[in-house]
């Protein structure tokens, strides 16, 4: 069941009020994800702007920073301060909103969360390089470029098409230490062992980042990227243990 949350914002309804959960999908996932998850809470889950669900496009290349501000009229939603689940790119969002907006939220669970912290950028290739400048020449076409682009990037930057492209871009050039540092919120961090996207190598690192008791890792063994639908038992596990805290 929809229900709106803010303007232009609506959220998928998992049991009745008073909620006490707010989770957010990955990049260009859906609430669907959470079904089994979040099955029996009280908890809105919200498909965020572009992601293929309920709400279109942001109007520009948003930073996770707006999408965060843009949340935060439907944390009025809520009675008191919910946990926030976050998986992926939804945990980028919700880790900025605790940085933003600490006392509108309980707790944090974050699962998958890519470039959590800054890694070194591997020097791009000779070929890549060649065509980038070719292009900036104007020696290669738009049309070309836009082809060679598809061949060789990821397959989020290949799927992703506008605006949507923009703020892939740019989340990914972007790190969460200082979100990290300042984290005054409790979380959890529920990562996959096989987690290639965001690996537990990279979320070990941040958790040195983050300060003394304010939070802790669980690692579910033989599980990858996509948490919610691999392991939903485990996260509603890690909501529960908070949203009894």
């Amino acid at each position: 069941m929809l229900q709106q949350v803010s303007d232009g914002f609506f959220a998928t309804r998992f049991g009745d009020p008073p909620f006490d959960v707010l989770a957010l999908p990955g990049w260009m996932r859906t609430v669907s994800d959470f079904d089994q998850m979040l099955h029996g809470m009280a908890a809105l889950a919200i498909d965020l702007p572009g992601f293929g669900g309920a709400q279109p496009p942001p109007p520009t290349s948003w930073s996770i920073r707006q999408y965060a501000d843009a949340l935060v009229p439907a944390l009025t939603n809520f009675e008191v301060p919910p946990v926030v689940v976050g998986h992926s790119f939804g945990g980028r969002v919700a880790l900025q909103l605790a940085h933003t907006h600490p006392d509108l939220i309980r707790a944090l669970i974050l699962t998958g969360v890519p470039q959590l912290v800054a890694r070194t950028k591997a020097k791009s290739s000779l070929k890549h390089r060649s065509v980038r400048f070719l292009h900036q020449m104007r020696l290669i076409s738009d049309a070309r470029i836009e082809s060679w682009k598809r061949q060789h990037g990821s397959s989020d930057y290949r799927n992703a098409e506008g605006v949507m492209r923009e703020v892939l871009v740019k989340a990914v050039n972007e790190n969460y230490e200082e979100q990290l540092c300042s984290l005054s919120v409790p979380t959890v961090f529920v990562w996959g062992e096989r987690d290639t996207a965001a690996p537990l190598a990279d979320v070990r690192r941040a958790l040195e980042l983050v300060p003394k008791g304010m939070g802790s890792l669980r690692v579910l063994e033989g599980v990858g990227h996509l948490t919610p639908t691999e392991a939903p038992d485990s996260i509603a596990s890690a909501i529960l243990g908070r949203s009894t805290a």
